[in-house]
């Protein structure tokens, strides 16, 4: 049988990556367009309002020359930086021709236009963030239970809810936030420049040139942070899995007593997924430390020029002010964008384990070929193997080899043979969950005769062995077999399967079940699992070791209720055990 092993992450073509995320980007693009034009909104008002600090300042110095609140307004519109200039001088008397108490209201008028725009801000990011987080968790979801039987091998059940979860997150920010956002930057970055090269050209020029020396610091260290940050990826994926099989089998550690081993080897992880996270960080944190020095250059060097520009009476003191909040405005921006290198890496590493879940081949489900019951199953010379999971080596291991059977229309076949013979794999076989290597499986009646797939999955019912309830009511698992099933049909199905103890309940069939049928015993779940699917109306019924948990005698009673109302259909029957022999009419032995 095979394995769940941990899956080896590979490195996809970038432009590959670029292309889906911009799939992903499309399918989102109000949410994204919404958060741009909010983030630039917020923007202008920036620019407006420093604008306004530089117009008060003047207006205050007396220092604004020819410059009315009117052109004022065209310009800041235009010219985010300005604002400021203009807001400065307005403060300290030094601005001509326009009103203190005007400027005045026009910065209130932008503050309360700013916190309107937060405000919008946080309903978009809460309300349509989160549709579009559920919309790609759905979507991948639905992939995962729409591709084929085998196809999550080679994936830790844990590991692929960490990508839904952790990395669809990862990927649905970007493209809803962090993008819009992104865009705001570039707009913050090219109207503070401009604004500032129309003040003074050689200050722009000078503040500028600095940016060349980011990009190349930057793409010192992109690959290897992206390296760094799928290492951190798996990592979380391997504490996922282990968190959730320890919890999920914990009445096997408690009584193995193996917890403290468990702990340990929690912690072992944790402690490889600190060190890379340790090594990322320590990376990142030199980059980060070069590009603050590059800062601070540029603010000293404005500061400096700006003093001297004062001092010799090029300037006026709105216009200083505006200078130090342009910088502001330039460098800022420049800072977010190194900021960004992280979060594109972060969430290419993520769009490529998401887009690794979406590659799982769907199954091709046609229309249910037309079949009159009763049906009989046909097996010719099939032969199955199943291969490593792991990428190894290793030999495939054949577990059916050459076989040929023929399940009648309308008898009970019991199938038999010791462990590991393919008693189950039989069973995926005949339900077109794995495809045969060689030879055929087909479902016939008395016209027509078609190969299994999965379209034909309508004509079986299938009770799997183990514990397969689901969490809720013993109704809600009930329907589950038929959503349109009636009350009294559920309590016949029940009573079929033995399990007819559920009218007893306090709560009858509204009873609630833990995770795998938390609250009832092995064997009741058992039978509530046999009840669910009797309430399928199919033609076949396959029972894989169904009566596993069952004593003997509870055994007879179902096996032989379910052989005296099959009406007709053909059953089959997965079984070690030779008492099942006197309710069947064939049998089939194995190895």
């Amino acid at each position: 049988m095979p394995r769940h092993r941990y899956h080896i992450p590979y490195t996809k073509p970038t432009r590959a990556i670029i292309r889906w995320i911009w799939g992903e980007l499309r399918d989102n693009r109000r949410q994204a367009l919404l958060n741009m034009v909010l983030g630039v909104a917020m923007v202008l008002l920036d620019l407006v309002f420093v604008w306004g600090t530089k117009l008060a300042i003047d207006t205050a110095t007396g220092q604004a020359h020819g410059a009315s609140l009117a052109v004022a307004m065209v310009l800041l519109d235009l010219v985010f930086v300005w604002g400021t200039k203009l807001a400065i001088d307005t403060a300290t008397g030094q601005a001509h021709g326009a009103s203190l108490a005007v400027v005045s209201a026009l910065l209130v008028a932008i503050i309360l236009c700013q916190i309107a725009i937060g405000f919008a801000s946080k309903w978009v990011h809460a309300l349509l963030g989160v549709k579009a987080l559920n919309g790609m968790q759905r979507k991948v979801f639905g992939h995962m239970m729409q591709s084929e039987w085998n196809g999550l091998d080679r994936y830790h059940t844990g590991d692929v809810l960490n990508r839904i979860e952790k990395d669809a997150t990862q990927v649905i920010n970007f493209v809803t936030e962090s993008l819009p956002s992104l865009v705001t930057v570039v707009v913050q970055f090219c109207g503070a420049f401009i604004f500032l090269f129309l003040m003074d050209h050689m200050l722009a020029l000078a503040i500028v040139i600095l940016l060349p020396t980011f990009i190349l610091i930057s793409k010192m260290y992109i690959r290897k942070m992206r390296s760094l940050s799928r290492e951190v990826r798996q990592s979380d994926s391997r504490i996922q899995s282990l968190v959730q099989e320890s919890i999920q089998h914990r009445t096997v550690i408690k009584t193995l007593q193996r917890t403290e081993s468990l702990l340990s080897r929690l912690y072992l992880v944790q402690e490889t997924m600190r060190n890379q996270v340790k090594s990322r960080t320590k990376y990142s944190a030199v980059s980060s430390t070069i590009m603050n020095i590059g800062f601070a250059t540029g603010y000293l060097f404005t500061f400096i020029w700006g003093t001297y520009r004062l001092e010799a009476g090029a300037i006026t003191y709105g216009a200083l002010m505006a200078f130090i909040q342009l910088v502001g405005q330039i460098q800022g921006p420049a800072r977010s964008l190194t900021s960004y290198i992280p979060v594109f890496i972060n969430t290419f590493t993520s769009a490529e384990r998401v887009m690794e879940l979406e590659e799982i081949p769907r199954e091709t489900v046609d229309q249910t070929p037309e079949l009159t019951a009763p049906l009989g199953l046909r097996l010719s010379d099939v032969s199955y193997s199943y291969r490593p999971t792991d990428g190894g080596d290793s030999a495939p291991t054949t577990v059916v080899s050459h076989l040929s059977y023929d399940f009648q229309p309308g008898t009970v076949t019991a199938v038999m043979g010791p462990t590991g013979v393919g008693k189950t794999t039989l069973i995926r076989l005949m339900l077109a969950l794995v495809h045969p290597e060689a030879g055929h499986v087909n479902l016939y009646d008395a016209t027509r005769s078609v190969e299994v797939s999965p379209a034909t999955r309508a004509y079986f019912a299938y009770v799997p062995q183990g514990n397969t309830l689901l969490s809720g009511t013993i109704r809600d698992n009930l329907l589950l077999g038929d959503p349109k099933a009636t009350e009294e049909q559920m309590k016949q199905t029940l009573q079929m399967a033995a399990a007819d103890f559920v009218t007893e309940l306090p709560q009858g069939l509204d009873t609630l079940c833990g995770e795998q049928g938390y609250g009832l015993s092995e064997g009741q779940a058992q039978r509530i699992c046999i009840a669910r699917t009797l309430l399928r109306p199919c033609p076949i019924l396959l029972l894989d070791e169904a009566t596993s948990a069952l004593d003997i005698t509870t055994e007879q009673q179902v096996l032989q209720r379910i052989a005296a109302q099959s009406d007709g259909k053909t059953v089959i029957v997965i079984s070690h055990r030779e008492a099942i022999l006197d309710y069947t009419t064939h049998i089939l032995r194995l190895g």
